[in-house]
């Protein structure tokens, strides 16, 4: 007699949940043999060394329990005066800032605090493929908008407008870009700035690549007039100052929004790291000149695999920001997963679909290029002669 299978123990909304298309060839490629991978989204660089120390130095001290819930007072305040110096914005360390586990953590609390279930988040794409796994798993639906390459990958007011309904909560933007590398313009944030206010939504603004910009100057949403008290804002010591193993991010909202968030947080996670609190607050402090070493380099690095895209007849948007490169790949006739697998297992270079950061990424790849000169010379080269067969 054979035994019933048992049921499902997984919730729907986990089945129901699509799995991340950058995990997949990040598998893959741990077994595969010299592969030059542009897939993965961190920093090459060591954490700068007098950041290590102060975290290091830390634990000697024997500061190895836990923090406040809202993160060191200390930390709290440096991020305040780092915000104030780069955006004239000005948050309450003791009520308006949370350090949280990374972005990531700040980004699904501050979620959380905001949506009832069923309501609606315009998630602006393409996007860090978390976004709207986030709005599902905090019981809203997300609603993607849609950007185009030839519209410089701008949102406009026009297309959130058109998408509101009266179960529209919240916008939820990321710029500089992941994975396009555009930046919005200010006019554009004025626009969506007018959709907010018009029909009294949230905001909220993942700001995580907001050094990592090139000739163009980075705007923080709360900053705009009249943005303050509607936005929330994302951001983390993980890009700027090659801290993504640390698990630093921070949380900004004004205080009746804070409320909630800091509610949540204290039941998930009581305090992020102590060590790397420390840590973060020798990098506000005193890691500008680190911030400015890896942006040249990283800027270096963006021309040169722009450049080389774009002579293998890879059309490729120029990107202004964060570390990401996204060139149209429809010249080869294949679509944007089978020119991403055949290319990792013929080519040996590993890219991502453009289509898992949204349906409008399709008929592109991320390429990230927080990988040495030499490596993109590498995956250039050998992309060289993957074109010679399919280009």
């Amino acid at each position: 007699m054979l035994a019933t299978p048992p049921r499902s123990f997984l919730s729907r909304s986990t089945i129901d949940l699509r799995p991340s298309g950058i995990r997949k060839y990040f598998e893959i490629v741990a077994t595969m043999p010299d592969v030059v991978t542009l897939g993965i989204g961190e920093p090459d660089f060591v954490t700068p060394s007098h950041i290590m120390e102060a975290g290091i130095a830390s634990l000697h001290a024997g500061h190895t329990g836990y923090t406040s819930n809202a993160g060191l007072i200390e930390l709290r305040r440096a991020l305040n005066t780092y915000l104030q110096r780069l955006y004239a914005v000005e948050y309450n360390p003791d009520t308006e800032m949370v350090i949280t586990v990374g972005a990531s953590e700040a980004m699904f609390i501050a979620l959380r605090a905001i949506l009832d279930p069923g309501d609606e988040v315009l998630v602006v794409e393409p996007c860090f493929v978390a976004y709207a796994a986030a709005v599902s798993i905090a019981g809203g639906v997300p609603v993607p908008i849609n950007t185009r390459v030839e519209d410089a990958f701008q949102v406009t007011g026009a297309q959130l407008e058109a998408a509101i309904t009266p179960r529209t909560k919240a916008i939820f933007i990321g710029y500089p870009n992941n994975p396009t590398g555009a930046i919005l313009s200010q006019e554009h944030m004025r626009e969506v700035a007018a959709v907010a206010e018009k029909y009294d939504l949230v905001v909220i603004s993942d700001e995580i690549y907001d050094r990592l910009v090139y000739g163009v100057e980075h705007i923080n949403f709360a900053s705009l007039p009249g943005m303050f008290e509607r936005t929330i804002l994302l951001g983390g010591m993980s890009k700027a100052f090659a801290m993504t193993g640390w698990r630093i991010g921070y949380v900004c909202a004004p205080a009746p929004i804070m409320e909630g968030i800091k509610k949540l947080h204290q039941y998930l996670i009581m305090s992020a790291p102590t060590v790397s609190q420390y840590a973060a607050v020798e990098a506000l402090e005193h890691g500008e000149p680190d911030v400015q070493h890896m942006q040249h380099e990283y800027d270096e690095r963006r021309k040169l695999i722009v450049g080389g895209f774009n002579s293998l007849g890879l059309t490729c948007f120029e990107p202004r920001g964060a570390f990401y490169a996204f060139p149209n790949i429809q010249v080869t006739g294949m679509d944007d997963s089978h020119f991403c697998d055949t290319l990792l297992y013929e080519g040996r270079v590993a890219m991502i679909p453009g289509s898992a950061f949204g349906d409008c990424g399709a008929g592109h790849a991320r390429a990230s290029y927080a990988t040495s000169m030499e490596n993109i010379h590498e995956a250039l080269e050998r992309l060289s002669k993957f074109m010679q067969r399919y280009g």
